[in-house]
């Protein structure tokens, strides 16, 4: 029987490829918010990002993320996305999730960059039912730009956002898929696991 009143971290993104940074936020979160879990959720076809030539396919960008989580007791891959047929939207994948995980506190982390245009997604408020928001800096975003954000988001959307103190690590999916096709070292920036990978497989080489 699953355990009730769990606390779990949904940390999404296409992870394409998942990264260091992707990592330490959700390593943080679990630290932070005391999660029982932080579940890596691949998004699936997110409307936002229909043109995804020289990219990873899905089978990959799964097994990336199962590699690069493999070695944390605590990190769980979740292909829920992946299941479905269609755009994929956030609030509705949260809320087949709170269905069908009733007794489970659900924390959605989002970047900063991401919380600024937040309530310009597919329903927004419905996202902020079904989750608590942990907002990760990102890309030296003032603080009191940031807190003044998470406050009218809360108010407008009827939601908790709270913030999740993580180092700043500019750095980008989109960035490291360019410095592999020129040729640059990622190591560090990505797990050791994953590199092999994408040399195995040949992804972002063209």
């Amino acid at each position: 029987m699953e355990k009730t009143n769990r606390k779990i971290g949904i940390m999404g993104g296409t992870f394409d490829p998942i990264h260091i940074g992707h990592l330490i936020l959700g390593e943080a979160a679990y630290e932070q918010f005391g999660l029982d879990e932080v579940w890596f959720l691949p998004a699936g076809n997110p409307p936002h990002k229909r043109n995804r030539a020289g990219q990873a396919k899905d089978a990959q960008r799964v097994e990336m993320v199962r590699r690069a989580i493999a070695s944390n007791p605590h990190f769980v891959l979740c292909t829920k996305e992946m299941e479905d047929e269609g755009y994929t939207y956030s609030y509705r994948t949260l809320e087949a999730m709170r269905k069908e995980h009733p007794g489970t506190e659900f924390y959605f982390i989002i970047g900063a960059d991401s919380l600024f245009y937040f309530d310009e997604w597919k329903n927004p408020e419905r996202i902020c039912a079904a989750a608590k928001i942990l907002v990760a800096t990102r890309d030296q975003a003032k603080e009191k730009e940031l807190l003044a954000c998470m406050e009218r988001n809360a108010k407008k959307l009827h939601g908790t956002f709270l913030k999740l103190d993580t180092p700043n690590l500019d750095v980008s999916s989109h960035e490291l898929r360019e410095w592999i096709r020129e040729g640059k070292s990622v190591k560090y920036y990505l797990p050791d696991s994953v590199i092999s990978y994408i040399q195995e497989q040949k992804i972002y080489q063209d």
